[in-house]
């Protein structure tokens, strides 16, 4: 079964990838079928100098599980922003101060100030390398490195919508607001231009070890 290309990231385009020594490139690929819930991804940290037998189609499974598990070819134009931690992983005063806060832009969302917050000013949604990951489904859990033990870092969120669930649109990039699809493309959706879809609407978050790259990554639905 041929593995499906997901993402391809250079350091020099973002900052926030830190490849062991000697590499230059992360190649993202993953198998077209749940594993058990969710795709199952191969990271292949590489030297981009050794990379010169391109193929110009990347080859197509003769099967997948999902249509949606074959992401549309996208080029990325990295946008570096700030974040801040999801409430859950906040310090208890945080969590109780973030309770009494009573911003009125949230009263415009009519949303309640922890929901605001999450939305608006914590976690930027979509596709996104490194920084603080959003949880919903699941409160947040230990991610410890499977080799050696060490407390896990983000790197990278796929996820099933671009956008935000707040109206103003917070998280819209800033140097393109006004999305257009690529010549010859056939779907185009500026909330969901790669057309991948994770379980019923949900991100795939990729986990590795701060220590040593190389060891085994984890990843997690949420």
């Amino acid at each position: 079964m041929a593995m499906l290309p997901v993402a391809q990231l250079y350091p020099r385009d973002v900052p926030d990838l830190r490849p062991p020594d000697g590499a230059d490139l992360l190649q993202v690929l993953w198998c077209p079928f749940d594993h058990p819930i969710m795709p199952r991804t191969v990271l292949f940290w590489r030297s981009a100098a050794t990379v010169t037998d391109i193929l110009s189609t990347p080859p197509e499974p003769p099967a997948m599980q999902f249509d949606s598990y074959l992401p549309e070819a996208c080029l990325l134009t990295p946008e570096q922003v700030t974040e801040y931690p999801d409430h859950l992983e906040l310090s208890t005063e945080l969590q109780e101060q973030l309770k009494k806060w009573n911003p009125p832009q949230a009263a415009e969302e009519d949303m309640d100030p922890q929901t605001y917050y999450d939305c608006v000013l914590s976690s930027a949604p979509g596709w996104k390398v490194g920084r603080w990951p959003a949880w919903g489904p699941t409160d947040p859990v230990p991610r410890p490195c499977p080799a050696c033990g060490s407390e896990m870092d983000a790197l990278l969120t796929i996820a099933t919508f671009e956008e935000g669930d707040d109206e103003g649109r917070s998280w819209s990039p800033y140097e393109d607001p006004a999305a257009e699809p690529s010549p010859g493309l056939a779907h185009f959706d500026p909330g969901q231009p790669t057309a991948v879809q994770i379980g019923s609407g949900y991100k795939q978050q990729l986990y590795i070890c701060p220590a040593a790259p190389e060891h085994p990554h984890t990843e997690f639905m949420q």
